[in-house]
């Protein structure tokens, strides 16, 4: 094996450069450094799916029935840059711009004994509508039913924010939002490579 010192290669005509033939394995050596479309890259680490989080409600969120009502995720698994509010304002507002994969599973109730009729969850983007999923339970006598919803969408990487918010429609009963970290209602995001 020989060694190859050089500080710059350039294909020798058009704009094409081929490293390797097919079957070739390529190698970075660990600790070494690249720029990939202007991303660092330390160490041959992937591109990675950043930034990234989810949360879940810990704990049941009493609401009205009939009202669009936001969803407090209070307690994150996890939040790669800090950049989802679980306190407060309760919205992801990523600070890299790009497309970004939204998710969210919403457990709804009506009360122990009491119907649950139409449960909708929705995905707001800088406070209005962006997407809604719905089921419809008004035909039968269940008391809770979990919904879920995906999207992807662009975000500007400066102030654009999503947010989680659901429904119930119930006639009798405290409606709320399930909670608990194995049971209850998640809310996640992460950038999609590009």
């Amino acid at each position: 094996m020989s060694t190859l010192e050089t500080n710059l290669i350039q294909p020798a005509t058009g704009t094409a450069l081929t490293v390797g033939a097919s079957g070739d394995t390529i190698t970075v050596p660990s600790g070494a450094t690249f720029n990939v479309a202007g991303t660092l890259q330390s160490g041959g680490a992937a591109v990675v799916n950043t930034p990234a989080f989810e949360a879940y409600l810990s704990s049941r969120q009493t609401i009205s029935t009939a009202t669009d009502t936001k969803v407090q995720f209070d307690t994150e698994r996890f939040d790669t840059a800090g950049e989802y509010d679980n306190s407060t304002n309760y919205r992801f507002t990523p600070t890299i711009s790009g497309k970004y994969f939204v998710y969210s599973n919403l457990g709804l109730g009506a009360g122990d004994n009491d119907a649950l009729g139409i449960a909708n969850i929705y995905i707001y983007l800088n406070g209005a509508l962006y997407f809604e999923g719905r089921n419809d339970n008004s035909n039968n006598s269940q008391n809770q039913k979990f919904v879920s919803i995906t999207s992807t969408l662009v975000m500007n990487g400066t102030s654009d924010y999503i947010e989680i918010y659901g429904r119930v429609n119930t006639s009798s009963g405290t409606p709320y939002f399930e909670g608990g970290s194995t049971d209850g209602s998640n809310f996640g995001a992460y950038k999609i490579i590009e």
